[in-house]
């Protein structure tokens, strides 16, 4: 039965991996097919030979499907795209979108039909973009963009951390904290691609949120999440709704199905103690929704709060609208050498994985992970509900699994570092009530 079991969870593993890899090629067929058709316009800082001098008189002269090739130089502005295009960097380029002392460096602004997305089939690929007081990509309200290649460096200059604010950022954006938005921001996205992207010393590295309308179906892979000090590498939030923006009653909120694939996330909420993890999954408080997200095959190190950290803070009861931090999926990850969880949410040391809740959880499962270098692999909070933990290598001296409230975990077929199982002599240990953990591997299930 056990081999049975090993059996499916690699076969689906499997077939996750091709349709992400499938997904990600039909975006760029797609594109492709569409920028056969369209007109070509160019941009170089001089303006020479038929071309635009900044990007953004370039996107003004295009029309919906065209293609804006930009050639190396700094181009000093905030490029605002309401319309289908593909802005790109020419052949050999390396153009630098310089946003000092603006919003963004790019503003993919689809709001204008809120609550519906009002734009889509953006493409943006081969530029630096850095110093824009808020994010340095930013995403509101938009289908099919895809976004790829490009270096997002030292944005949310406007971030007052010692007051955790940031001054100025708009009334759509709620909820941000101690952070502008982050590097690259996807807010009411939907089937979107962040690929191959670098997102580094931001406050954080990239952000999925629900403030102008529901998040869903949108697929983060390939990219280095790094150094950034204030918040995690990749965050999946619910916010509160901007209802200044868009009436409540017109809007599906929530952060779902979003897939987090083959990253790197590494040294991000460093600066103060529990100031972000490698992969963030929140939904705070009554009404928000959190639930059906895909962390797969990511590297998450040495960030400031557990690899990957869940949490709500708030209960929901009646009448208040529901909190939904459910079905959650945290599968083959490696995870190693981050910190401990901090505040209500606190873990007894470095830890692996931390699901927190005050509402119960149900469906979340997390499995095929390698957590090394840490006190605790899993720890889970919860007043009610169950956390799935199987075939996981728990290859530490700590605690595998920790279960500090009245949830329960089954946490049967996973590897705890040696033969014996839980408690035996060098293997890791159950910590707290409500725990199954037999039958256990005899050997490494990554082996």
């Amino acid at each position: 039965m056990s081999r049975n079991l090993r059996s499916l969870f690699v076969a689906g593993s499997s077939l996750r991996r091709s349709s992400l890899l499938a997904a990600t090629a039909s975006l760029f067929c797609l594109g492709a097919s569409t920028a056969a058709s369209a007109a070509t316009l160019c941009v170089n800082p001089g303006g020479t030979s038929g071309c635009k001098s900044t990007i953004s008189a370039a996107v003004s002269a295009a029309k919906a499907g065209d293609v804006i090739e930009v050639a190396t130089g700094v181009y000093a502005e905030q490029v605002t795209i309401t319309q289908s295009l593909s802005m790109v960097a020419e052949a050999g380029a390396s153009p630098v979108i310089e946003a000092k002392g603006l919003s963004n460096g790019i503003f993919i602004n689809g709001m204008s039909a809120a609550p519906a997305p009002g734009v889509a089939s953006v493409l943006i690929s081969g530029f630096t973009v850095r110093d824009a007081n808020f994010e340095g990509i930013l995403v509101a309200n938009a289908d099919d963009v895809t976004i790829v290649g490009n270096v997002v460096t030292e944005n949310n200059k406007s971030l007052n951390i010692s007051a955790g604010t940031c001054p100025g950022m708009p009334a759509f954006e709620t909820n941000e904290g101690d952070d502008c938005g982050e590097g690259i921001h996807l807010m009411g996205a939907a089937y979107s691609t962040v690929l191959r992207n670098t997102s580094q010393y931001n406050s954080g590295g990239i952000l999925i949120s629900d403030e102008t309308g529901i998040s869903h179906g949108n697929l983060i892979r390939e990219n280095v999440v790094e150094n950034n000090p204030y918040d995690c590498g990749t965050t999946m939030a619910s916010h509160g709704p901007a209802t200044s923006v868009i009436p409540t009653a017109k809007v599906s909120y929530g952060v779902i199905n979003n897939t987090i694939a083959n990253n790197t996330s590494t040294h991000n909420g460093y600066l103060t103690p529990g100031a972000g993890a490698g992969v963030g999954i929140f939904a705070p408080f009554p009404g928000t929704t959190a639930s059906g997200n895909v962390v797969i095959d990511n590297e998450i190190s040495y960030n400031g709060l557990p690899g990957v950290t869940m949490h709500n803070h708030a209960s929901a009861p009646s009448p208040a609208p529901p909190v939904n931090l459910n079905n959650n999926i945290i599968v083959g990850n490696h995870i190693y050498g981050n910190a401990a969880d901090t505040q209500d949410a606190a873990t007894a040391g470095p830890t692996g994985i931390n699901v927190y809740s005050v509402a119960p959880i149900f469906g979340t499962v997390v499995s095929q992970n390698i957590v090394d270098d840490e006190n605790i692999a899993v720890a889970f909070k919860a007043p009610a509900g169950q956390l799935i933990v199987h075939f996981n290598d728990f290859e530490l001296t700590g605690a595998g699994v920790e279960n500090l409230g009245k949830g329960t975990v089954n946490a049967t077929e996973n590897w705890w570092n040696c033969t014996g199982g839980p408690g035996a002599s060098g293997c890791t240990t159950v910590s707290g009530s409500g725990v199954s953990s037999t039958p256990w591997l005899s050997a490494p299930y990554s082996q």
